[in-house]
């Protein structure tokens, strides 16, 4: 079994900054992409940014500049370093990865709880 853990969500003013922490643990033999997705009231889930296994990064157009994701493969966790966050950013955010729990087995897709981030003055 493997789990998610975020945590570092909050209430923060425009233009504040927040770090987001998330955790895997369990039955763990491999990491693959480690991601962080959010959704906002009435709206989808969308991708806000994505590290490979190798490093490369991608991100969401409106959070480019302000937002930086970086993993720590021994620590199985994954982080979002949020910076001039603005009223738009609020929503839930989820941790996701793809794991796979032992050598020669399919990697399956987690997901974390979610963590709020309100940022409103």
């Amino acid at each position: 079994q493997v789990q998610l853990v975020e945590s570092g969500g909050g209430l923060v003013k425009p233009g504040g900054s927040l770090r987001l922490s998330c955790t895997a643990s369990g039955n763990i033999f491999h990491i693959n992409g480690m991601c962080w997705y959010r959704q906002a009231p009435g709206k989808q889930r969308e991708l806000v940014a994505a590290m490979t296994s190798g490093g490369s990064t991608t991100y969401k157009d409106s959070v480019k500049g302000r937002f930086t994701i970086t993993r720590d493969n021994a620590k199985h966790t994954v982080y979002l370093q949020m910076n001039s966050l603005k009223p738009e950013d609020t929503a839930v955010y989820y941790c996701n990865s793809d794991i796979a729990t032992g050598l020669g087995t399919k990697p399956y897709d987690y997901w974390g709880q979610g963590t709020q981030v309100t940022v409103s003055s």
